[in-house]
């Protein structure tokens, strides 16, 4: 399937047209790995600097005077979080600990997404009618490959899925490179 990616033309004259006009439509294909089902987030404490500090609002004299609040440092990616919602140093940094694992994944799943974008756009381009990389014309029984420069004739059969002699080129074409 890795070659079925890019701008595909069609060209065909509809039932309803009357006067016999070709009209071409375009689809553009892109062929991307399935993404990996997420994993939960491993967080390395050696990842990790931790710093106390005394939190300030409300929670009277005892949050003011003790070192409850948490600041995060998650050393890799430069994320820093920090709580101080608690009375106690512990569940601080439990709920510190949860907001970064959150914002670990929402940066990791941020990166997925672009990669996938960008790997998309590699085979798409802007999708303009002039990158297509195949063209079906329906009128000529005719499948053309722009990417070989090759064209077969019998649309119908490699339509409905016999695919083996856009295969065999594209295999000729590998095993040259």
């Amino acid at each position: 399937m890795q070659y079925e990616g890019g701008v595909h033309r069609v060209q065909r004259i509809p039932k309803t047209e009357k006067q016999g006009r070709v009209h071409t439509s375009t689809i553009t294909i892109a062929v991307l790995k399935k993404p990996n089902k997420r994993e939960e987030i491993i967080i390395s404490p050696s990842d990790l600097k931790i710093d106390t500090y005394k939190a300030s609002g409300p929670g009277g004299q005892y949050v003011n005077k003790t070192e409850s609040a948490i600041r995060i440092t998650h050393k890799p990616s430069g994320i820093v979080v920090t709580s101080q919602s608690e009375r106690n140093q512990l569940q601080n940094k439990e709920n510190a600990m949860s907001v970064l694992a959150a914002k670990l994944l929402q940066a990791q799943e941020e990166a997925d997404l672009s990669k996938l974008t960008q790997a998309r756009r590699e085979q798409i381009g802007w999708a303009k009618r002039s990158e297509k990389t195949r063209t079906y014309n329906f009128p000529q029984n005719r499948i053309t490959d722009h990417r070989i420069g090759k064209s077969w004739h019998n649309l119908e059969k490699i339509v409905d899925g016999d695919l083996e002699p856009v295969i065999k080129a594209f295999s000729k074409l590998e095993n040259k490179e």
